[in-house]
């Protein structure tokens, strides 16, 4: 009787929270995103975000590539000084700046603390691979999970302000219906989207924008610019610049970045020479005889799976093993800064310090060791 009681109590409670939440509603009130027609913001090397203004200030960060794939739908957020501005608008929207956010990508934690607003999570999407500290070891921060198996109740209880989503390919509408209905606002980033390695580093200004310290952010965008700058301008480029080989075979397919993909950029800014041609814009798989051939003209072979040494790599991929760039040990792997549930800060904080990676790349580039995310495999 007691637990059939406490069980009807806590769903009333949830039933009032529902209905309670006013942070940020969407309802249908037929607004046009149209007054929004001032420019805030314009990224220098981000393409898929811009934030604009109205004439009382209030914002809108529109999210023009939330994913990857022809099927792209812009995503907007709205912020708003006072309740009293929202007005009939229609959309996803927060007032004042957001306090309690759910993180769906590592990299969105990164954006925070680099913030310095790692109390601003509230919660995470597996919370055993965050690398941050802060963050993993706050038993205030509540696991989400994973795709649509997520812990809506604990966003209710935990009164979260808003959840930034990662889409893969499309809008995962099961969550953002969910969503609607609690009238939790979210707002898709796609700072994974992004080639250029500033660009990724540069949608910590969006972040910043939600959490009221756009300022700030630029500040800090301005220094990571200058100092990916006065890596990339410090590299003495080879006559014969090394030819550098990605990845390992999956299934027996070797999945090929493009040539404007994020690592190949980071690896010509750093002097070395991709010994594929993708001109696609996406990877493409190729066999593991044209894998085979490549390796074997390959002078450094790059992000090698999960390998962790060379006797890994050797078992993983024995078909490898005599390979002269495993022979003498020119393979690097960027899975230096791991965490003892299975995360890698390369997937994390590395987003928003693409000048840290950059300078890893030059001394991979001339075989040196003392790197920050990458390890020459022993």
């Amino acid at each position: 009787m007691y637990l059939c009681l406490m069980n009807c109590i806590t769903k009333i409670l949830l039933y009032i929270l529902t209905i309670s939440v006013c942070v940020g509603c969407g309802g249908p009130k037929g607004a046009d995103k149209s007054r929004f027609s001032l420019e805030s913001y314009t990224p220098k090397h981000a393409s898929g975000f811009v934030i604009s203004a109205d004439a009382e200030g209030n914002k809108l960060l529109r999210v023009t590539r939330p994913w990857q794939g022809e099927n792209v739908e812009e995503q907007t957020l709205a912020l708003f000084a006072d309740e009293a501005l929202v007005g009939d608008y229609d959309g996803e929207y927060i007032v004042g700046r957001a306090e309690r956010i759910v993180c769906m990508s590592s990299s969105h934690v990164a954006m925070l603390a680099e913030l310095s607003r790692s109390d601003a999570v509230a919660g995470v999407s597996g919370k055993q691979y965050i690398m941050n500290e802060a963050v993993r070891a706050n038993d205030k921060v509540f696991d989400v999970g994973y795709d649509n198996n997520l812990d809506f109740e604990a966003m209710l209880l935990n009164g979260v302000d808003l959840v930034v989503l990662y889409g893969i390919s499309s809008e995962n509408r099961a969550v953002t219906s969910k969503l609607s209905d609690m009238h939790i606002p979210y707002i898709y980033f796609g700072d994974y989207c992004e080639q250029s390695p500033l660009g990724k580093a540069e949608w910590l200004v969006a972040m910043a924008e939600i959490v009221g310290c756009r300022e700030h952010a630029e500040e800090l965008f301005e220094g990571i610019e200058q100092r990916y700058e006065a890596v990339r301008s410090g590299v003495v480029v080879n006559a014969k610049p090394p030819k550098v080989m990605f990845n390992m075979p999956y299934q027996d397919v070797w999945y090929m970045p493009s040539n404007s993909s994020y690592m190949v950029h980071l690896l010509e800014d750093a002097g070395g020479d991709y010994i594929y041609d993708n001109a696609s814009s996406s990877s493409v798989g190729i066999s593991l005889e044209e894998a085979v051939e490549l390796v074997s003209q390959t002078d450094i072979w790059l992000n090698p799976g999960q390998c962790n040494s060379l006797d890994e790599l050797r078992a993983t991929a024995p078909m490898f093993a005599d390979m002269d760039v495993v022979k003498r040990g020119d393979v690097y792997n960027n899975n230096r800064r791991r965490g003892e549930g299975g995360g890698s800060d390369f997937w994390e904080s590395a987003i928003v310090r693409p000048d840290v990676v950059l300078s890893d790349l030059v001394k991979v580039m001339q075989r040196g060791d003392d790197m920050y995310y990458h390890q020459r495999l022993k």
